[in-house]
């Protein structure tokens, strides 16, 4: 009788352990987010621009699933690196996801002396959404038809041909300084606060060229605004059939692509950011989704956090190479 009454005691302390131990977990973790605190999707680039566009598409179905508001939240500049630093500080709740990118979680280590954040070890990575091709654009009135007559142009003109970009440590920029490393031509990078403003320079003919997605230059491209130069691939795009590669133009081995990813603060728990994976894969998946990245020159992933951790690593490690080979700087 004695030992069934402390078997007993035992089987109630236990579970009064485990409720206590749930009962201090958040919410979230037990499947559920409290509705009525918004989530942030912080966007470390200006509105208009690629990974804000991303955030847009995701925004809404992930909160609809989750059952609270999820807010786009823009905290450009310095390549993604003043959002990120914000991101990296935030509390590991759930409550706060980023954008993240080879510019921001790859490139700008290697280039910035100092980042307030490590693109690792500040993170916990979530759901990579996609990766696509840059291309070379010229404004529709530019004289310049090819990649060749870009490179003759940019070695005539004292400082080089003038090449807009996102910002200093992006992929279009990173994009230009490999060009320039391969061929040994000068450009002037003409860096902004985005896609957005940087993209309506190059249209009105105020920056000569730049590189970026088919999601920000396809548009102007389809309307004759811009034409394309090259693009970036290894093979040429579907969307684009007619226009080279970079490689194929003369520049042989030349391949840069541009990746976007979701990441949450460091020590976020492992059940929250399983919760948001899913529920971003799921939204990824959705024929519509899949339709429009495809239309931006995206190639949808699906990679587990874990798997999305060693990609990261192995960017780092390939930027770092092809930084420290051009000779890129940033103060």
């Amino acid at each position: 009788m004695q030992r069934r009454t402390l078997i007993h005691r035992s089987l109630a302390t236990g579970a009064l352990l485990l409720t206590g131990a749930l009962a201090s977990l958040p919410a979230m973790a037990q499947g559920q987010w409290p509705t009525g605190k918004p989530i942030t999707y912080l966007v470390p680039f200006a509105p208009g621009g690629n990974t804000d566009t991303l955030a847009r598409v995701i925004a809404q179905p992930l909160g609809a699933a989750l059952g609270t508001p999820v807010v786009i939240d823009n905290k450009g500049g310095a390549g993604g690196s003043v959002g990120s630093a914000i991101a990296a500080r935030a509390p590991a709740d759930g409550y706060l996801i980023l954008g993240g990118t080879i510019s921001s979680h790859a490139i700008n280590v290697s280039l910035y002396p100092k980042l307030d954040y490590d693109p690792i070890k500040s993170f916990a990575p979530v759901a990579m959404l996609g990766s696509g091709p840059l291309v070379l654009v010229v404004p529709s009135s530019s004289p310049y038809k090819t990649l060749n007559d870009v490179l003759a142009a940019s070695k005539a003109k004292p400082g080089g041909l003038s090449s807009a970009s996102a910002g200093t440590g992006t992929s279009p920029h990173m994009a230009l300084e490999f060009l320039a490393y391969q061929s040994g031509v000068k450009f002037t990078h003409v860096p902004y606060k985005g896609s957005g403003p940087a993209v309506q320079d190059v249209v009105s003919g105020q920056v000569d060229m730049m590189f970026d997605t088919t999601l920000i230059v396809g548009p102007h491209i389809q309307s004759g605004k811009l034409r394309p130069i090259a693009v970036t691939s290894a093979k040429r795009l579907e969307s684009l059939p007619d226009v080279p590669t970079v490689a194929e133009s003369g520049q042989k081995g030349f391949e840069v692509g541009s990746w976007q990813a979701v990441f949450a603060p460091a020590h976020t728990p492992k059940p929250v950011v399983d919760r948001l994976h899913s529920e971003i894969m799921k939204i990824i998946a959705t024929p519509e989704v899949q339709a429009r990245l495809k239309s931006f020159g995206m190639l949808p992933s699906s990679m587990s956090p874990a798997e999305l951790g060693e990609f990261q690593k192995a960017e780092v490690a390939k930027w770092a190479q092809v930084v420290k080979s051009a000779g890129i700087k940033v103060d």
